[in-house]
């Protein structure tokens, strides 16, 4: 089978094709012919390392942690999946040397999940990193669901700041499915349109419009949850906007790697400020998000593509490494390798 690996860190061009035994599943895992395979910052980020030319955790890694595609096998007390199954993934690479750049993937029963036929495969490759960080960002505050389902955020006013962004799009999808109004900042037109398509109920373009006067304006007694994906840059705006015992649920960082806060502001709404890396939260959390992805996804309430906000951009796997470059330059929509 064909592989994508790398030995080092480094550019795109420490990435490699390779050719490889198909894995054998063992006890408890599942042996999935992957089609498509999704492609997220986290791939370049763990490419690059903290400089290049350092040590890989593994003799060679195989990046990607999203794909989807049809079971080829079953390793010893699999019983509740079959053969020939459409099937999607997640943390594939996580603490492990094979991630989903590559033909087949050998994974533990629990990150393979049945995806129906209503769904396509190329939602399937979407639905790991994005849309299970997307739902540990809705259910960060204190007094708020666990889990979604429809009605869970009613009453609660969203703030999702990148709406065309990957993340931004799920959380957008997500919170309307839970009954949320959701606002959402962008910074041009063609951003604002894919918001709109992904579900928000008002998107505001901050280069044209005061954001925090504008927020207000649509929700003057603030907002609950913020899905932050920049917060140095907006920080200020997230306590300007707050409702009392709001959460900022931060997923991302800048280039700037620090943060300020003026204490008061953030003391009188008694402001939650949670940090949150998928690979890292806990197994509730994990398990909430997957079981609630499974039920919008039966529900219809999730999609890629155009016309739901996330632009798909495809490279076979002998092009990873345009697919690496694309993410990492800012592409907006989501990039896929295709593996058929």
């Amino acid at each position: 089978m064909r592989a994508i690996v790398y030995s080092q860190t480094g550019d795109t061009d420490v990435l490699s094709l390779v050719e490889r035994p198909v894995p054998t599943p063992a006890a408890g895992e599942v042996l999935v012919r992957l089609q498509v395979a999704g492609v997220n910052p986290t791939d370049w980020r763990f490419r690059r390392g903290t400089g290049p030319g350092q040590p890989t955790p593994f003799p060679e890694v195989v990046p990607g942690q999203d794909g989807a595609g049809v079971v080829e096998a079953l390793g010893d007390g699999v019983t509740d999946l079959a053969v020939g199954d459409r099937v999607w993934v997640y943390l594939a690479g996580w603490n492990r040397a094979q991630g989903t750049a590559e033909d087949y993937v050998a994974l533990d029963r629990a990150r393979v999940v049945a995806l129906p036929d209503s769904a396509s495969l190329e939602l399937g490759a979407f639905l790991g990193v994005p849309v299970l960080t997307a739902h540990a960002c809705l259910t960060a505050a204190q007094d708020g669901p666990k889990r979604l389902s429809p009605g869970a955020l009613a009453g609660r006013v969203v703030l999702v700041a990148g709406g065309a962004g990957a993340v931004g799009n799920a959380a957008i999808q997500l919170a309307h499915w839970a009954g949320a109004t959701v606002i959402t900042t962008v910074s041009s037109p063609e951003k604002a349109e894919l918001a709109r398509r992904a579900g928000a109920d008002h998107v505001v373009n901050y280069r044209e419009q005061d954001a925090a006067t504008a927020i207000r304006a649509i929700a003057p007694e603030g907002v609950h949850v913020i899905v932050e994906v920049a917060p140095t840059t907006n920080a200020a705006l997230d306590v300007a906007v707050a409702a009392p015992h709001a959460v900022v649920s931060i997923y991302a960082n800048e280039a700037n790697p620090d943060m300020t806060l003026t204490v008061r502001p953030n003391m009188i709404v008694n402001l939650t400020y949670r940090f949150l890396m998928l690979y890292n939260v806990t197994a509730a959390e994990r398990e909430n998000a997957v079981a609630a992805t499974i039920d919008a996804v039966a529900a219809g309430a999730i999609a890629v593509g155009q016309e739901a906000g996330m632009p798909l951009h495809r490279y076979p796997l002998e092009q990873t490494a345009a697919a690496h470059a694309a993410v990492e330059s800012g592409v907006v929509g989501k990039v896929l390798l295709d593996l058929v």
